[in-house]
Parts: structure tokens; C-alpha cells; sequence
């Protein structure tokens, strides 16, 4: 059973295949986390508690309460009552009382996943996953939370999320509502984080936990291009193949928090939620507040084996597209090979070119619509500009068509230009204090999508854009960071629901065209990788993974966010050289094998192309046909890390079936003097035969002997090494 409740005990569990998440009833009501880890074979666990200890639980010493609370492994800990450390839930009354007493109430089990309204979150049948809803009451604030936790039958993953539902009298007022909280003794933690900035995201970062707290978190309306809303704690002898592993992931786009505090008693509280600050939400009787979801992972087999649980969960329970299991079309986008300096004929022109080499769409990038010819204007004005696209887009549309391409478009619309139409005619649908300058970015102001008629006005002109031709595809984008936060239509005791309504207002919107479009291509993008992130990954199959280009700086970019996502979802394109974000040379090979790792396409001026560079361009989408399915549905491994060696970087998808596999191996510096080495491969069956370069093999040897990496001149070389079953098919997907 997924989840056991040991009515005699009052001790809860839910089971994974191989782990167990556990918690219990104590004293007169504190819901306590027993235990989270390696799958146990019994509910007889209550000892790990340790209510013996000093200074005992309240029921047999009332005047140690205090210190009992703080330090007692809490489930879901509160601010006002005793417990010091980081609390998960705080709430403020009309009289200013911060304080709240959940105590335990009662606890239904449900088959299958309830969504939860208005927000993304993963997703799930009867037979695959169980829901336990945990009801926890204040009798005093007449106050309900509902601790929700949904196990996947096959998958090593747990999800939490929390209700509060208001059944008094009077509003309150939240002022934090964290998703989640695990409560533990140390293990000699270090903490791992995905950190940056804009193209430079998602790299990995890690660092032992030492007292005191230490968090990851974004307070710019958006999870960011900085901080990542991913945190894991691990043991000091984690690898990618051995060590524990407790990983939270927030499904949610927004402002957030992760925190690992250390304690005075040597126990650890990673909490994870919604960024408490500029963050109350009044709660008027009879309603409720949902929080967005967490994700939980553990693994007793390194990063690798937690890797492949979020890779499985997010391919299988949260994206939803119709493109998730569909080999994608290969796009050039126009962005670097024209910027804002294009018309209909560059725009035919390059998918001409680029049909006869195998790219199957054209992505039309910023600049086509109101007067914009730079990034100072026209944002809100989504009608085509057609001194630029003669004969509008329905024209423009049917000439790429005509030359066996689809046809895609960008967007940005969360943000307004001061000189736009929109604004002049909506002044107060931007986002702002009044009396106060209004904070630009980018020469943009945010749209204050907390508002419904905004909210409906923006998607309008977005229908009616992708109503008039044949577009498949679209590029969302948001280019700057929330600031100057207010909205003109929240009362003053609401100004604090501003960063939480304008995501529910940016969700609105995504879930309103992939519902009228079920057939669209969705990929988003935030400033190229600021909103990468889990809740973006509902609505949309891929995500732009980051505005740098350049091969190299992508192996740090790619191996942070593949620690979590799926290759199929990272966007990620072939540019020119020297590359506009670092002008670096890199081979074209190698271009092509880096951007192989994701969602394949281009982004350059195909038309100015050599024929030796032309033909590594049929070469690289025949590639893509070839390794797709291998690449996108296939288990990822980790063999070498650039960023630990800062010389070499190599991964590898193995097919689920076990019967193929590719290596990808980047040489980034050469060294002089250099031999050949051996690269131990990961993830294939040891008495299973293998052919690599025409030789056979079995899997015990490729994997502990390993195959041979020749030494190379050259720095950014690269090549791609295909793994199949002898007189079995190739790597191929048809």
C-alpha cells in the first residue's frame, strides 16, 4: 500500500518503491516528521520520535513546552508558539497577533491526484498515485490546513502542497505559507543550489551546511535567472552514483524561498514556499488559499538516480503538450541572424534556405508588430507591423508554408511600452505605486495581470494574432524583473497579494491558449532562462534555456538544469561564430553535439552559411531524426563535468530498454603531451553485448574498463559515440 496508517500508533506512511516518508501525532495533537529515506519494511517506528528524551513531551512536563517545541522534528512548524527555528506558516489576526496551534483533526486518503485551482502541479491517474489530505485545525482562529501529499506508485517521488481555508468569522491575514518543511537529524549535509545570472544560469553550486540558516531564493517575480527553485541536501560522499540525496523542487514561477537551517541540537529544516517577503494574502471567512507545489526526490544512489526520478516524473506526470512524446520540428529562429533589422524577403529568404537543409520551422523573433525597430517601443500594440511584413502575416505565412516550412512567433505579453498605444490609452494597467516614478527596464513596464480585464484584454490580441494565419509555434517571452510593486485596483490591506496574483494571472493566460490551441507548440522563455522552471514546464513541452549561444558556456547551463529537467524540454540552438554573446570560434561539430543535448534548432543567418558549413547543417538534422527519441525519452547519466575539471565535459542517454545508448564527449582544452584515456560508460546491462565503433562489447567492460577517448588538438572538439545491440536496429526513431 502507498500509504499505511497505523491507526494505534498515529504514525502515517507513504511508500515509494524503494523509500519511506513517515510522520505521527504527539502529545495532544503536534504532527511530528518521523522519517524520510530507504524504503522500511514496518510502521513500528514511533521510537525514532525519542519522547523519552529531555525535556519530554508537554503531557508529562508543561513546564519544559518551549523547549520541547524547538526542538521536536516538526511536519509543518508555525511562527508564535515556541519553535525558534524557520517556521513554515505564519498568520497574523485583526487584532496583529502573529501566533497560530495546529493541532491534528483527522486525515482522508484519495486514488489519483487532486489538481489544485489555478496553479500548475503535477498530475496523475487512480492507478498510478494516492493523495493523503492531513487536516490540521486552530480551534482559536477557527482556521483549517490541509497538509496534501501525493506518492507515485512507481517513482521515488512525493509531492506536497498545502490549503488553508478560513472557517471563522473574522479575515486574517497569512503571511507565509511554505509548501513544504522536512525536519531531520545532520548527516554532515552540503547543500547544492542552481545559481547565475542572465546566460550564465543554472550552474551548480555546492556547500556544507553549517549553523545557522542558509537559503536560495528569488524576489523578483520571478524564479530568475540568479537562484533556482531547486535545493538539495546531501551527504559529504555524495557522487553521481552513490550517497543521499533529500531534493525539494517548486512548481511555481514566482517569488520563492528555500532554506536549510542547522540548529543548535545538530538537526537540519530545508523548508521550501512562496518568498514571505512582500507576501500577506487576506483570507476572508469561507475561503481558502492554495500554495503551489513541492516536489521531494530522495535517493540512497546519488545524484544520477535522483536525476532520473525528476527526468521520469516531469516527462510523465507534469508536461502535458501533445509535442511530450512527439519528435519536435527543428526551428531556426531569426533573433541573431537579423535582430530587429528584417522584412518579409529576409524572412522567406532564410526559410528557403533553410527547408533544403532539413530545418522544418521558422520562428519570426521580436520586432514584427506596432512601430518596433528596437527594443524601446510597441510592447501591448500585438498588431502586425506592416510597413516591415507587406501584405501582413497571413502572406507571410503562406510564402513559408510554401517552401515545406511551419511557421512560428514571438510574444512578450506580460509587459507594456511606455510609448505604446496600450499605455497611453491604460496608463494605470501598468504595475505601479501611485505618485511614484515608475520603475523601467528594458525601456518596459510590467502589466498588472493581477487585474482580470487586463488579463483578458492582452490574450485577446494574442487570439486574434494566432487566428489569422497558420502558426504552430510560439515563443512566450518576459524580459525583465519585477519593481515599483502596486496595483491601482488592490485595496491597501491587499498590496502584499500583487506577486502571487500576477502569476496566477500569467498561469491564466498560458492555460486559455493551450486549451484554444491544443496544437501549438508552446515553448517559453524568460530573458532567455529565468523562468526555467517546473511550473512553466505545465504548460509549455520546452522552455528557452538560456540567450548564451556559445557551445561552452552551455555545458555549465546544460548540466545544471539536465540535475533536474529533461533534455526535451531544454531549448537549446546552433548559432554562428564568433558566437554574439562571448565571440568565441567553436567548431561546428561541436555546436551541433552541444545543442543535441535539448530541443534541436538554429539560430543564425542560414543564407550567409558556406557549402561545407551548409552540409554539416543536413549532417546535424539528420542527426536529430536519428538520436531523437534516444536523446528526449532515454536515461540520462552523468560520465564527466566541465565544471569540476574545467577541461572536459561528457553525458549519456540510455535507452529504457537498455539496448542503445550515445555518448556525448567535449573536449574543451587540449592538453600538450596528452594519451588517449578510458571513459567508463553508466546505465547499460552487464551481460549484454554491445557494438561501439564496429568492435563488440559486453556491458561489464564498457562499464568498468570503459571505451577509449582519443587525446585531440584542438580546444571545443567533440564527437558523438553511438552504442547499439550487434545485428540489432541502429540508434534510430524510424
Amino acid at each position: 500500500m502507498p500509504v499505511k496508517v497505523n491507526e494505534k500508533e498515529k504514525v502515517f506512511l507513504l511508500n515509494t518503491p524503494k523509500t519511506t516518508y513517515a510522520m505521527g501525532v504527539v502529545d495532544d495533537g503536534f504532527l511530528a516528521h518521523i522519517y524520510y529515506g530507504k524504503r522500511l519494511n514496518t510502521s513500528d517506528i514511533r521510537y525514532l520520535l525519542k519522547e523519552e528524551d529531555p525535556p519530554y513531551i508537554p503531557g508529562n512536563n508543561k513546564r519544559e513546552e518551549n523547549a520541547f517545541l524547538d526542538q521536536l522534528p516538526m511536519e509543518y512548524p508555525e511562527t508564535g508558539m515556541g519553535d525558534y527555528r524557520e517556521s513554515a506558516f505564519c498568520v497574523r489576526n485583526m487584532e496583529g497577533f502573529r501566533a497560530s496551534e495546529l493541532k491534528y483533526d483527522r486525515y482522508e486518503i484519495l486514488k489519483g491526484k487532486p489538481g489544485l485551482e489555478g496553479l500548475p502541479a503535477t498530475w496523475g491517474s487512480d492507478e498510478e498515485c494516492t493523495t493523503l489530505n492531513i487536516f490540521c485545525v486552530d480551534t482559536l482562529l477557527a482556521l483549517e490546513v490541509c497538509l496534501r501529499y501525493t506518492v507515485f506508485e512507481q517513482l521515488d517521488a512525493v509531492t506536497r502542497s498545502v490549503i488553508v481555508k478560513n472557517n471563522g468569522h473574522e479575515s486574517v491575514y497569512l503571511e507565509k505559507v511554505f509548501s513544504a518543511c522536512l525536519d531531520m537529524e545532520d548527516r554532515d549535509f552540503e547543500m547544492i543550489g542552481l545559481f547565475g545570472s542572465w546566460a550564465r544560469e543554472r550552474h551548480l553550486q555546492r556547500r556544507p551546511l553549517g549553523y545557522g540558516r542558509q537559503n536560495i531564493s528569488s524576489f523578483k517575480g520571478e524564479s530568475s535567472h540568479q537562484e533556482h527553485p531547486f535545493a538539495a541536501l546531501v551527504t559529504s560522499d555524495t557522487t553521481q552514483e552513490a550517497g543521499e540525496v533529500y531534493a525539494m523542487n517548486f512548481v511555481y514561477s514566482g517569488n520563492f524561498m528555500a532554506q536549510a537551517e542547522k540548529s543548535q541540537f545538530d538537526s537540519v529544516r530545508l523548508t521550501m514556499g512562496i518568498h514571505p517577503e512582500g507576501f500577506t494574502w487576506k483570507l476572508d471567512p469561507g475561503k481558502y488559499f492554495t500554495a503551489p507545489e513541492v516536489v521531494m526526490v530522495y535517493s540512497s544512489e546519488g545524484l544520477g538516480k535522483m536525476t532520473r526520478t525528476f527526468h521520469d516524473l516531469y516527462r510523465d506526470h507534469l508536461i502535458r503538450s501533445p509535442y511530450l512524446h512527439r519528435e519536435r520540428p527543428i526551428l531556426i529562429n531569426n533573433w541573431e541572424a537579423t535582430y530587429f533589422d528584417f522584412d518579409e524577403k529576409k524572412l522567406i529568404d532564410i526559410a528557403r534556405e533553410a527547408s533544403q537543409l532539413g530545418i522544418e520551422m521558422l520562428v519570426m523573433d521580436d520586432g514584427w508588430f506596432g512601430h518596433r525597430s528596437s527594443d524601446d517601443s510597441s510592447l501591448g500594440d500585438w498588431q502586425v507591423n506592416e510597413e516591415k511584413l507587406k501584405g501582413g502575416l497571413p502572406h507571410l505565412v503562406e510564402e513559408v508554408k510554401k517552401t515545406g516550412m511551419k511557421f512560428g512567433i514571438w510574444f512578450e505579453p506580460e509587459m507594456i511600452s511606455p510609448d505604446s498605444d496600450l499605455f497611453k490609452k491604460h496608463p494605470d494597467w501598468a504595475i505601479q505605486i501611485p505618485g511614484r516614478h515608475i520603475t523601467q527596464s528594458r525601456a518596459q513596464y510590467v502589466l498588472d495581470l493581477s487585474r482580470q480585464e487586463v488579463v483578458d484584454a492582452v490574450y485577446k490580441m494574442m487570439e486574434n494574432v494566432l487566428k489569422s494565419a497558420d502558426i504552430s509555434y510560439v515563443k512566450w517571452d518576459m524580459n525583465r524583473q519585477l519593481t515599483t510593486m502596486g496595483s491601482v485596483c488592490l485595496p491597501p490591506d491587499r498590496q502584499g497579494e500583487l506577486f502571487h496574483r500576477y502569476m496566477l494571472g500569467v498561469y491564466q493566460m498560458q492555460e486559455r491558449l493551450v486549451r484554444e490551441f491544443p496544437d501549438l507548440l508552446l515553448e517559453n522563455c524568460s530573458g532567455g532562462g529565468a523562468r526555467f522552471d517546473p511550473g512553466m514546464l505545465y504548460y509549455s513541452p520546452q522552455i528557452w534555456c538560456s540567450d548564451d549561444t556559445d557551445a561552452i558556456e552551455r555545458l555549465k547551463i546544460q548540466e545544471g538544469t539536465a540535475l533536474v529537467y529533461p533534455l526535451s524540454c531544454m531549448g537549446a540552438h546552433v548559432s554562428v561564430c564568433p558566437n554574439h554573446t562571448v565571440g568565441r570560434n567553436t567548431p561546428f561539430e561541436t555546436r551541433g553535439n552541444v545543442a543535441m543535448a535539448g530541443t534541436f534548432g538554429y539560430e543564425l543567418d542560414i543564407t550567409k552559411l558556406s557549402e561545407e558549413e551548409k552540409e554539416m547543417v543536413r549532417y546535424q538534422t539528420a542527426s536529430y531524426h536519428r538520436y531523437h527519441k534516444l536523446i528526449a525519452e532515454g536515461d540520462y547519466y552523468r560520465l564527466c563535468s566541465f565544471s569540476e575539471t574545467g577541461e572536459e565535459d561528457c553525458w549519456m542517454t540510455v535507452s529504457k530498454d537498455k539496448s542503445r545508448a550515445l555518448v556525448s564527449y567535449v573536449c574543451v582544452l587540449a592538453k600538450p603531451n596528452a594519451k588517449s584515456r578510458f571513459l567508463r560508460l553508466k546505465g547499460l546491462e552487464p551481460d549484454r553485448k554491445y557494438e561501439v565503433k564496429g568492435k563488440i562489447y559486453t556491458g561489464n567492460i564498457l562499464m568498468n574498463a570503459g571505451i577509449k577517448i582519443e587525446s585531440r588538438q584542438g580546444d571545443f572538439r567533440s564527437e558523438q559515440i553511438e552504442i547499439n545491440e550487434p545485428d540489432g536496429e541502429p540508434v534510430c526513431d524510424g
